[in-house]
């Protein structure tokens, strides 16, 4: 069965000086603001939608993870899987980088990263950003 989740974003002025605020609506979590400062130069307590999308890359990825590692009979203990989104203004998206750290009993580091490869490839986000570079880093704790 297929699942839609949705969020929305109001945004008030001009690019440079305005802000807005992006509410998770799906979930009802929370609002969270958003501004160009904080997407092109430091965050000072606001998101951006780099940020929301390596917190989207970092669960989907855990959860394919897991998931081929259960499958090949490797049930991981945890995954730490963290995402950094690079942004350049003028460029767009440039490149994202994802890091992994797994407690998994009974396999190697050849085997978690060849897992964690695939993971990399095949989670539905990933696949949404196919047409970014995308790299990886894993090893077993």
């Amino acid at each position: 069965m297929a699942t839609t989740r949705s969020a929305h974003t109001v945004w008030e002025g001009d690019l440079l000086k305005g802000s807005g605020t992006v509410t998770l609506d799906s979930s009802g979590v929370g609002s969270t603001p958003v501004s160009w400062p904080s997407r092109a130069e430091e965050p000072n307590g606001k998101t951006s939608p780099e940020e929301l999308i390596a917190a989207a890359h970092s669960s989907c990825f855990s959860m394919a993870l897991s998931n081929g590692l259960t499958q090949a009979g490797h049930a991981p203990t945890r995954l730490i899987t963290s995402a950094d989104v690079t942004f350049q203004p003028g460029t767009g998206i440039t490149g994202i980088h994802l890091s992994v750290e797994g407690t998994v009993p009974g396999i190697d580091e050849a085997g978690f990263t060849a897992a964690a490869n695939d993971a990399k490839a095949n989670c539905p986000v990933s696949q949404a950003l196919a047409g970014t570079t995308i790299s990886l880093s894993a090893k077993l704790c």
